[in-house]
Order: C-alpha cells, then structure tokens, then sequence
C-alpha cells in the first residue's frame, strides 16, 4: 500500500531587517548573524546612516528584536548626533590634504580636466575647487577629482616606503570602504579608501607605511610596529587623528559607483 507523506514546511528564515518604533519614530534595522558574536551589539554606521544589530549565530530573533527595543532611546540619539552628510554640491565645503575647499562652478573653465583646485588669488581668497560643466554633473567630477588626487598621493608615498624596505607592492587599488582605511592582501596587494585625500598628509603618509609594513609582517606584532615607525614618524598623531576626525570623513560622498 502506499503512503503520502506529507512533507513539513522548511521554518521560516529570520528577517533580514527589524522595525523598532520608539517616541513617533520607527527604526529600520538591520540583522547581522555571525558565528564569532558572543552577545548582541548594535551599531550605527555613519557612512550608511544605517542601524546594524550583531547577534550571535544561535541567538534567538526574538531575543534580538527584544534587545534593540530596549535600546530604541539609544539609537534615536546616534542617529541625530549623525553629521550632516556632504554630497559635493556646489557651495559645499571639502577638506583637501585636510584643508577646506569650496567647490564652485566655473562654466567657462579652460584648464585640462573637469576640476582644479583654483588658488585663493584667483578666487577671492578662498581656497575653491573650480568644476567644469553643470552642476547635476558637479558631484561625481569632484569625487572623481578627489580619487586621482588619492591615488596619485598614495602611489607616490607607497613607493617611497617599498624602496625603502626593498618590497614589491603588486597593486594599489582604491576603495569606497567604511570600515577601514586600508588593507593588504597575502599577494602584494594594498587596498586604501579614497578618502584618505581628505585628511592632512601625515595621515595618508602613516597609512601608506602601515600598508607597506604588512608586506614584511602580515600581523600586528611588536616587530610590525617596530617597521611603522621606522617609515613613518606620526603613528600617534595619525592614530589619534583618525580616532577623532576619521568618522566624519565618511560624511563626505557622492554616491553610485565604487572607487576602484
């Protein structure tokens, strides 16, 4: 004789996102599952302007909802203690090399390329990043303009630190990342954000050796540390620089595409 078996439903999958309401606001959430958490942690990424919930691998989603309930007063406050987010307008200001930069429309702009960065004696004394063109195209020039200018910085501090240890870099590639400011892979490769442009030199220099550094030690030992200082003489003030300014670089950003 047969049977029909009937076959249960597979369970449910998790959310990816959570709604938290709290004092007429409701707060999108997202879920992040990870095999390493121990506990449940939220996080606001500034770059994103999104809440991130970390739960442990097993927890329970019920427990986790609960958890960021509890926090909504929490997330309220971070959220409008976000900096304003810069999106390279005309009229915005943006830091080069750490020095403000307003960026104005200069239609009949005949110099190579669709940005310069004008010196104050042709531009009233401010120091002005002048944008060829109209201004729905004035966002993506200037983040354009601000990666050349990263990578060309980064390829020229990079080799002077390489020659230095007598390593070889195999790649510099520049990213649109949050997270981080620089990486280097087993194969040679370092990988920077292009928003190091932004800050004052001393720190795309220290994050340049440090980059350059892994190649010799992939850890952050004693001796690592010992060849960063070698190459640069800031690893302080550049480590505190990005401590306390690094965040609100992330504010700066004209969105789409990554750096590559």
């Amino acid at each position: 004789m047969l049977r029909l078996f009937r076959r249960d439903p597979p369970p449910a999958r998790d959310a990816d996102f959570i709604d938290v309401a709290h004092g007429g606001e409701i707060y999108r959430i997202r879920v992040r599952r990870t095999a390493s958490a121990k506990r449940f942690t939220l996080r606001i990424r500034t770059a994103a302007r999104d809440i991130v919930l970390t739960m442990p691998a097993r927890a329970s989603f019920k427990h986790g909802k609960s958890f960021a309930e509890r926090h909504g007063a929490w997330i309220g406050a971070k959220l409008r203690r976000l900096p304003e987010k810069i999106g390279f307008e005309p009229g915005d200001s943006v830091p080069l090399r750490g020095v403000p930069h307003r960026i104005a429309l200069a239609p009949r702009l005949r110099e190579a390329g669709a940005v310069i960065a004008a010196p104050p004696e042709l531009a009233g004394g401010d120091l002005v990043l002048s944008v060829r063109g109209d201004a729905a195209f004035t966002p993506r020039r200037v983040q354009d303009f601000l990666i050349r200018e990263a990578r060309r910085d980064l390829t020229t501090a990079v080799g002077r630190h390489a020659a230095r240890l007598g390593v070889k870099v195999r790649r510099i590639t520049l990213r649109d990342t949050t997270s981080r400011w620089g990486s280097c892979s087993a194969s040679g490769g370092l990988n920077f954000s292009w928003r190091l442009i932004l800050a004052p030199p001393f720190v795309l220099d220290y994050l340049a050796a440090h980059e350059v550094a892994h190649l010799v030690h992939m850890n952050h030992s004693d001796a690592f540390w010992a060849v960063v200082g070698r190459l640069s003489p800031d690893v302080a003030a550049a480590e505190a620089w990005l401590k306390a300014q690094g965040p609100g670089l992330l504010r700066f950003s004209a969105g789409g595409k990554s750096a590559g």
